[in-house]
């Protein structure tokens, strides 16, 4: 394993997230490239091996020492988004392009210098029958690629933390650095 792959996987592992964000490490996908390292988050973590149903992502470093060229360089950085939204909100027919503007500011936002940004932002409908009448529901999808601009450690992890950020926002948390407090949750006794 290439030396400079070893630091960047590490910086990717150091990355530091929100509280209501779990990350885990994944098996990164074959063939892809050389060398890569994935990542899985939930927001408000995921239980019995189901993705939250507030937001989920994955994330992946890909390492090429031959540097293709519509990278730009030997890193290429994956990633993924997804989170429900409310019906009202999925038929905005902008909520794609709010959603690509959030990943944007949020690599601004984190410091994390890229070049080459290339995505696509999905809005899912969808209308129950039958059994499931009523059930009606929209979801967004966020699929990106982008090449760090250098391979500063530092850099590297703030491109996970952005994409942590991102996940959150898509999910309808606050930007971080706002502090929401939620709600208890209060039961009545039974009687």
């Amino acid at each position: 394993m290439p030396a400079a792959f070893r630091v960047a996987e590490e910086a990717v592992r150091a990355a530091t997230g929100r509280p209501e964000f779990e990350v885990s490490e994944i098996a990164a996908p074959e063939g892809v490239a050389p060398e890569s390292v994935a990542l899985a988050g939930d927001v408000r973590p995921r239980s019995h091996g189901v993705d939250s149903v507030l937001g989920t992502g994955r994330f992946i470093l890909l390492h090429d020492a031959e540097e293709p060229e519509p990278w730009g360089g030997p890193f290429r950085i994956v990633a993924f988004a997804q989170a429900p939204l409310e019906t009202e909100i999925g038929i905005d027919p902008f909520v794609a392009e709010v959603a690509w503007s959030w990943l944007l500011d949020a690599l601004e936002q984190g410091g994390a210098r890229h070049r080459a940004a290339s995505g696509t932002a999905t809005k899912i409908l969808s209308t129950g029958f039958g059994e499931l009448a009523g059930a009606d529901g929209a979801q967004l999808e966020l699929r990106a690629s982008w090449s760090p601009a250098d391979a500063d450690p530092a850099q590297l992890t703030a491109h996970v933390e952005a994409w942590i950020e991102l996940v959150c926002l898509l999910a309808g948390l606050p930007p971080r650095g706002e502090t929401v407090g939620l709600l208890p949750q209060h039961r009545a006794a039974r009687g």
